[in-house]
């Protein structure tokens, strides 16, 4: 539920939504300030929960999402290249960067779709049959914004025992992030009936649908 308050000032909103998971139900409200006039500037969120395939296949299905690009980001560029990547010493993470319009879709609820829908975030250092750090599940936030609804909605998650187990998510600064491989790019439209991409990644479509059916698109 989103309620604004008009005014010719500055306000203050509280976005509250419920996330329904299988251990229960979890309401989040949290506070994001707007200009009464200003029209929405797009922003970025960089997310990394194992294998870019199907985390990219999730968010280019979330209304108000623009572009999403998988790539790479924790590491240098001297070695962000998949050949590279894929040994697990360069210390990046397969990621993908959000382009978003924040008066159609908030932060909060991409943080919502990326911890309930686009992968497991108390697996550690892997994700479903992929193992390594390249697969570790992390946000890297762009601003002290992000920084702060990040660390305030996980902890609400850990408090709420949402998850049987821990929460492992890492919560690091965005230092620069590094477009992938096109042939990784857009990889599940393209490559629909891919064993991999029918077991793993399609799932997660259909557990948006389920769960954010106002934001599917």
């Amino acid at each position: 539920m989103i309620q604004a308050l008009n005014s010719s000032n500055r306000f203050v909103k509280s976005v509250c939504r419920h996330i329904f998971t299988g251990a229960g139900c979890l309401m989040l409200s949290l506070g994001a300030a707007v200009g009464a006039s200003a029209a929405p500037v797009e922003q970025t969120a960089v997310f990394a929960g194992g294998c870019f395939w199907g985390v990219d296949a999730v968010f280019k299905h979330v209304k108000g999402v623009s572009d999403v690009v998988s790539g790479y980001a924790g590491g240098s560029a001297a070695t962000a290249r998949y050949d590279q990547v894929s040994s697990g010493d360069t210390g990046h993470a397969e990621s993908v960067q959000i382009r978003f319009n924040p008066a159609q879709v908030s932060y909060q609820q991409l943080l919502q779709v990326f911890l309930s829908v686009a992968h497991d975030p108390t697996q550690l250092n892997r994700q479903g049959p992929d193992t390594g750090t390249q697969y570790r599940s992390a946000i890297f936030y762009t601003s002290a914004e992000q920084q702060a609804a990040t660390r305030a909605y996980l902890a609400q998650l850990n408090t709420a025992h949402v998850f049987s187990r821990p929460i492992v998510t890492q919560v690091v600064p965005l230092e620069k992030f590094y477009p992938a491989e096109k042939y990784h790019q857009n990889y599940l439209a393209l490559h629909p009936n891919q064993p991999y991409i029918v077991f793993n990644d399609l799932p997660k479509l259909q557990e948006l649908r389920k769960q954010f059916p106002g934001l599917y698109q």
